[in-house]
Parts: C-alpha cells; structure tokens; sequence
C-alpha cells in the first residue's frame, strides 16, 4: 500500500495549499499538520504497550486521521507559534504548555524513520549564517568581508580595511522579530539589506547593543536563486541591477525586474548540490551573486527557503512539481 506525505507547516502556506492537490492528482494522500492550530483542532496519542508503538494524529475539524506508521515521507516547511483550547493562559501556563506541546508532537515525528525535506535536527544545524560563510568558503565558494560583532571598534577597523561600501543585514530575519507578533504589536516593518551610510555610522554605538552582521558590499552584474529539491537544480538569474530598488536587495517585489531560468555550469551546480548535502538536507535555496567579472559571490542558503514566487515569475521552472514527485517517490 501507497503511504502518506505528513506536511508540517503552518495555515498562511500558499506553498501547501497548492502542493496538496498536485500530490493528490499524481495518486498520493496527504495530512497537513498546521502548527498555528495545533494541539488546539487535533488530538494526538503515542502508545507504547507490550514493546509495540501505535501513534496517531486526528484533525477535528475534518475528523481526517493519520496512523503514523502510514508516513512515507514528511514535508516540514514552516514554523509557528501552538494554539491552545484556552486562550487566556497565564505566561507561566503558556510556556509549560508550549514546552509539552513541543515535547509530545516532535517525540511523535522523530520516531519516524522515514524520508525528510528536511528534518528538522538538519535544519537546524544548517540555519546559523556565520557557520555557513566558513563551509561556503572551505568548498570553494568566494565568500565577501564578512563581520558579526557587538563592538562599534571593530566595525571602525572592518570598515577601514577595504575600498568601497558596508552593507548591514540581518541574521535572522529582516521582519525584525515582526513575524512573531500581532499586527498591532509590531513597531518596525523590517529592514533589508542596506548600505551603511554617513548617518548610520554617527549612530555606531548602537552595535553595543547586540551582536551586528555587516558585510563588504560586492558589485553584480545579476543574482542567482538555486533552489535544489532532492537531486534537481532549478537556477533563476535576478536582473537586479534594472531597477534602484533592487540594486542592493532584490527581495523588493514592487520592481519589475526580470527573472529568467537559466542553466548552472556543472562545476557550480556539483557546489551547490554538495553544500546542501553536506547538511543532510533535502532542499535548499542558495543566494549567490555574479560580479562584473563573471566571479561567483556566496551570499546564504535558506534550508526553508521560499521558492513560489520564484515558479510564478518562471514557471518554466516546475518546482511544485518537482517537490511533490520527490514526495511521491518516497511514498511508493
């Protein structure tokens, strides 16, 4: 018998809602974990009796059930915050609630011995961008200048030791945190990538604060998205340098620039395949650049990275497709 895909996600994913029914059409089941919801709209048991193991999950708003030993493969996209019955818990309550909450659904997950995209202990030992610039660099990568530091001295001396731009950027968001609050909680949109001006350096010692990343900024003649799903390549070439507004973070969707699939040379695409490998990932979303000269630019890898807006703007470039045969194949 087939066996099902387990997504692990959240509500607000386009990028389940539309992978659910392609898996559907090529004949494979899914159950979709919104974490957002969870325990709040399921219930869940993990049996253990007379060295046996019986787990299930249920969603009660469908009445869907999920045996556990029927997972063939696991999708886990996107974090959340849990939601619980009660929805005035104490802070005291709530992190106790959360903490068991985490304790009995991953203790659930990480008994399965079954495909992950990715799992999540790799996922987590390949989010830390410092680490990444030094195994980027050790694989063959030119990486640029790079400074992570929470003393206004040492960005003096970084800033002094090349020609040209700083840039600032964030290490783990440019929501600022923003994405773990409430509208009405937020008191910054976010920050993107952005070149360290005159007034931003009078303000340095605000870098006292907490730790900074600032990096030399490196010209581009465009970017490239490499997004691998399993053993398949899928390159975007960004014309970010059409539009001012892209020039030096292309995340501003607002600019009409081009983006165009393009094919990688085989030694950059054997790189980047490894990189990802060397994590034990099954997907990733590489952020390179290429300079006037023709020269290749590490910038990250996002092991959860987004990659619909990219088959929107190529949809040449099939990747729900492609994810949900890799899917499928572990299933069969």
């Amino acid at each position: 018998m087939a066996k099902k895909v387990l997504i692990v996600s959240n509500s607000a994913d386009l990028h389940v809602d539309l992978l659910i029914p392609i898996l559907q059409a090529k004949g494979c089941a899914a159950f979709r974990i919104d974490l957002d919801a969870f325990p709040r709209d399921y219930q869940s048991a993990q049996w253990f009796a007379a060295g046996s193991l019986r787990q299930w999950i249920r969603h009660l708003p469908s009445g869907e059930s999920l045996d556990l030993a029927e997972v063939g493969a696991i999708w886990s996209r996107k974090p959340a915050e849990f939601s619980f019955l009660s929805p005035d818990l104490g802070v005291q309550e709530r992190i106790y609630a959360r903490a068991e909450t985490e304790q009995a659904l991953f203790g659930m997950l990480y008994t399965l011995d079954c495909f992950w995209m990715s799992h999540p202990l790799a996922l987590r030992g390949a989010m830390w961008k410092g680490e990444q610039l030094q195994r980027a660099a050790r694989m063959g990568f030119r990486i640029p200048a790079s400074l992570t530091t929470n003393s206004p001295a040492e960005v003096q001396a970084f800033r002094a030791s090349f020609d040209g731009p700083m840039i600032f950027k964030a290490l783990s968001s440019p929501n600022l945190g923003g994405e773990d609050l409430a509208d009405d909680e937020r008191v910054a949109q976010g920050i993107g990538t952005t070149v360290v001006d005159d007034a931003m350096f009078d303000q340095l010692d605000s870098v006292g604060e907490l730790a900074c990343h600032f990096q030399q900024y490196i010209p581009k003649r465009y970017e490239l998205r490499v997004t691998i799903i399993g053993e398949r390549v899928f390159a975007a070439r960004i014309h970010s340098q059409d539009d001012q507004r892209t020039a030096i973070d292309s995340r501003d969707m607002s600019a009409d620039i081009l983006y165009e699939a393009t094919v990688l040379p085989d030694a950059l695409r054997e790189r980047c395949l490894a990189f990802v490998r060397s994590y034990g990932l099954a997907y990733g979303a590489l952020d390179l650049i290429v300079t006037p000269d023709d020269e290749i630019v590490f910038l990250e890898n996002n092991p959860v990275g987004q990659f619909l807006y990219i088959e929107q703007l190529i949809p040449a470039l099939a990747m729900l497709d492609a994810l949900a045969d890799r899917l499928v194949e572990e299933c069969a």
